[in-house]
């Protein structure tokens, strides 16, 4: 399957359910000093979820051109190391304002990559924010990943809510907990499950991060 194919089914999926597809914002953000170059989906949509703008939808849908070379999303050391790690790339997103939440963003990502793209349901491991009840009871209990293929990360990184799986898009602004979803490739490619030591492997790739934009740090690094 070529990168056009997956980009037009990712986008008519999300428009089947009620998504407008937007096109994606410029590289370089003219109205966030925060940000030297786009880095996620979510960065044109950045003063909606802080309640400062409002659109005429409710769920969007993009392909944004990212690069990350720089600043707290940075992939530039990885970059000839890895196969996966690039400074530029295409960013498949999908969006709720004020609309749906964890389970209906959770089951969409579950949908569309066993159904429409056929990745086998075995192969596919997830991980949630550790303090993020949930989003581990909607993977476990309504979607149907068994508990040994769900981990629960918590805070990794030094700091309270630093984390693998809480998200920021900067030092300020909206972040909340997120729950992701791997590729497993076999024991015949090293490397171990996400939150062992040895996840930096080849053998689970992150493929899906769905976040949960619940609070807006401030720079005092108060969340809201």
């Amino acid at each position: 399957m070529k990168a056009a194919e997956i980009r037009q089914t990712f986008l008519k999926f999300f428009e089947s359910k009620g998504h407008q597809i937007v096109a994606s914002s410029p590289v370089v953000p003219g109205d966030d000093p925060t940000l030297l170059f786009t880095n996620a989906g979510m960065n044109q949509f950045k003063d909606v979820f802080l309640g400062f703008d409002k659109r005429a939808y409710t769920r969007a849908t993009t392909s944004q051109k990212c690069i990350r070379a720089g600043g707290k999303h940075n992939d530039l050391d990885n970059v000839g190391y890895t196969a996966r790690h690039h400074t530029f790339f295409e960013m498949l997103g999908n969006f709720s304002f004020g609309d749906y939440f964890k389970k209906d963003a959770i089951s969409y990502a579950w949908e569309l990559l066993t159904v429409n793209f056929g990745l086998p349901k075995d192969k596919l491991w997830v991980t949630v924010y550790s303090e993020d009840d949930e989003a581990y009871e909607i993977w476990n209990k309504v979607v149907g990943v068994p508990a040994e293929r769900i981990v629960r990360i918590g805070d990794n990184k030094g700091a309270r809510y630093m984390s693998d799986n809480f998200w920021m898009m900067g030092d300020t602004g909206p972040c909340g907990p997120c729950t992701e979803i791997f590729y497993d490739h076999g024991p015949d490619v090293a490397g171990g499950p996400p939150g062992s030591a040895e996840q930096d492997g080849d053998r689970y790739i992150e493929i899906w991060n769905n976040v949960f934009m619940q609070f807006n740090r401030t720079e005092d690094g108060v969340m809201h």
